[in-house]
């Protein structure tokens, strides 16, 4: 989850130098639709993949600086294939086979820019809904994208998931500022490049008061004279249209917003929102263990009322609240302390499920979660037993 700052390790990093059975959101109206005809190209460059030849971005990669970052990033994006995406890939079509043919629509919250994960473990959904603290962002204008500061920064902003699998939320706030990039998006698209989607629009959205997903015209975001920003209601968001290499159709939603209690007292509208998707997958990563807290409560009761399968790490909703009648177990991997920031958060009830010698916990062959070792990780697949159907 990038939608804390507390999201740390204490290994150093390099700095960036300057040089089916469920309903799914409705989609947006076109008539406003930008022109995102390049938006892929953008997507590739980011990405450190060849963009169209014949383009300005194609001219501006035979550069040796975007060469090296090229080559750089295959590198990592190949180790991270061995060690991540190849094993998460099998390991998912084995275990969650059926979760994945029920789960057109996967809710993430707490995301950050995080499509990378969401994406290698429930491919085949048609719709991703994300939220997080992160501005919502635009595709980068070409000013931007000729900024010798931007590969360094997105290199650099990337270190942390690709060698623990979560974002740094302080430290990707500030390698991705210095060069104006200016919220989730443009990860989101580099994220879609390297997953082997095709980008095909970028368009600004947002939710009214009562939840509702708009466009987003020039007048929807003027103030009225003396309003504050916290006063308005609404939540504003991005879609993503993609189209994946079987030739599927996919959509992203990412929103930017607070999910406490107390913002959603008066900003309602992403509870809203989510209650009109029908029976929802969740996905909880690297959370900072925000909703085993008091005033996390709406969003957790959100997704133990209407979701189907939960699918998270021990940052996620703690054991205590889950209606233990209501819900199956599958445990995986190996349930340890938390690391010593979120030490308080420790669950004797997990240990314990751990070590029942007559239920096993399952292997998971990939590192995940802020105990990012593969030997330290887990995983826990919370199944309804009687499912929902609307």
């Amino acid at each position: 989850m990038a939608d804390t700052a507390a999201k740390v390790v204490a290994t150093p990093r390099p700095t960036a130098q300057p040089a089916k059975a469920a309903s799914t959101p409705r989609p947006v109206s076109a008539s406003l639709a930008p022109d995102t005809a390049n938006v892929q190209n953008v997507a590739a460059y980011l990405a450190g993949m060849p963009p169209t030849a014949s383009t300005p971005l194609g001219s501006l990669a035979t550069q040796p600086i975007w060469q090296a970052f090229a080559k750089d990033q295959d590198k990592s994006w190949a180790k991270y294939r061995i060690t991540h995406t190849d094993r998460m890939s099998r390991w998912a079509a084995a275990e969650l086979d059926s979760v994945r043919q029920t789960s057109p629509t996967i809710f993430y919250p707490f995301s950050g820019p995080d499509f990378l994960n969401v994406f290698t473990i429930f491919p085949t959904a048609s719709t991703y809904v994300m939220f997080g603290l992160e501005p919502v962002g635009s595709v980068p204008a070409p000013s931007t994208l000729q900024d010798p500061a931007l590969l360094p920064a997105v290199k650099a902003s990337l270190w942390s998931v690709l060698n623990f699998s979560f974002f740094r939320t302080n430290d990707m706030a500030v390698d991705l500022k210095s060069v104006h990039l200016d919220g989730a998006v443009p990860l989101i698209m580099l994220f879609a490049a390297r997953t082997g989607n095709h980008l095909q629009s970028v368009r600004p959205v947002q939710l009214d008061a009562q939840g509702q997903l708009h466009e987003v015209a020039a007048a929807d975001t003027v103030r009225t004279p003396g309003q504050s920003a916290s006063a308005i209601k609404t939540i504003p968001g991005a879609e993503l249209k993609l189209q994946a290499a079987d030739g599927t159709k996919k959509t992203i939603y990412y929103f930017s917003a607070d999910l406490s209690d107390w913002k959603l007292t008066t900003k309602s509208a992403p509870i809203r929102y989510m209650r009109s998707l029908g029976p929802l997958t969740t996905y909880v990563k690297s959370a900072t263990y925000l909703m085993h807290k008091s005033y996390f409560s709406k969003v957790r009761n959100l997704i133990l009322e209407r979701s189907n399968y939960l699918l998270q790490d021990d940052s996620g909703i703690a054991m205590k609240y889950f209606p233990k009648n209501d819900w199956r177990f599958t445990y995986y991997g190996t349930y340890k302390r938390p690391i010593n920031l979120f030490a308080k958060q420790y669950q004797p009830e997990l240990t314990a499920a751990y070590h029942d010698s007559l239920h096993h916990a399952r292997l998971l062959p990939f590192g995940t979660g802020y105990n990012w070792r593969q030997t330290d990780s887990n995983l826990l697949l919370a199944h309804r037993r009687t499912p929902l159907s609307k």
